[in-house]
């Protein structure tokens, strides 16, 4: 792609996401993101279809952004799934107002789901490969591990990454591994 093309697609994929800080994508219209990022509507619709369709492509990068870290990652051992949560956490923080913004309470946008899906394929594969459990079981504990995660990285990104990605790595690995009786000080 050309240096044209790039930039178009980024000042487009700029200003949507400076409009869902201020509204849910479906009250966001193709006028408005045009305007903002000084685009004309056809030069918009060589690109994308819609706005839907905009959002779609950022979310989608993210995931296969996201996918790579996890992919790059073992979890035979315990140190090893602390490295991967840091490194997940670090892409975090790099892609904060993005990531704040669509994981945003008011946003109708599917990139928690779409997040959800690929960490639950992911522990599937890995983690629950170290330590079998029953299918059934397995699944409720990838749910609660994944939404927990998530939660957490939503408050984090809320409290302008009051800690560190090594602490909050530290953190979330604790209480996947220890419980809430392992956080306990002292």
């Amino acid at each position: 792609m050309d240096r044209r093309k790039k930039y178009t697609r980024m000042v487009l994929k700029d200003s949507i996401m400076k409009l869902l800080k201020e509204k849910q994508i479906s009250a966001v219209t193709v006028k408005e993101i045009c305007e903002l990022a000084d685009i004309n509507r056809s030069t918009f619709y060589a690109h994308f279809s819609d706005q839907f369709n905009l959002l779609e492509q950022i979310e989608e990068e993210l995931i296969e952004d996201m996918s790579m870290y996890l992919s790059s990652y073992n979890f035979e051992k315990e140190d090893d799934a602390l490295k991967m949560t840091e490194k997940l956490i670090e892409y975090f923080a790099s892609k904060k107002d993005e990531c704040q913004t669509l994981l945003n309470e008011n946003s109708d946008s599917s990139f928690q789901q779409k997040v959800m899906v690929v960490a639950h394929r992911f522990i599937m594969k890995n983690l629950m490969g170290v330590k079998p459990l029953d299918n059934d079981i397995s699944q409720y504990l990838s749910s609660f591990i994944i939404s927990g995660s998530i939660q957490v990285m939503k408050v984090w990104l809320n409290n302008g990454m009051d800690k560190s990605p090594k602490e909050m790595a530290e953190i979330i690995n604790n209480i996947i591994n220890k419980g809430i009786y392992g956080l306990r000080s002292s």
